[in-house]
């Protein structure tokens, strides 16, 4: 299996959502959307970056 970096938009947006989820789990900050649902922001994050890496070009 060959491995790529993702892109930096890619990695920008899987950054941002694995830090509002952290917020609004650990730091208590009302975000909608996100507040409810923080592990499966946490999840999504993750599967976007694992989506960066596998995918050339993504």
């Amino acid at each position: 299996m060959h491995l790529s970096a993702p892109t930096f938009p890619i990695f920008l947006l899987s950054l941002i959502l694995a830090i509002l989820a952290a917020l609004s789990v650990y730091a208590g900050v009302k975000i909608p959307y996100i507040s409810g649902h923080g592990f499966a922001t946490l999840g999504i994050s993750y599967l976007l970056l694992l989506a960066g890496n596998l995918f050339k070009g993504l």
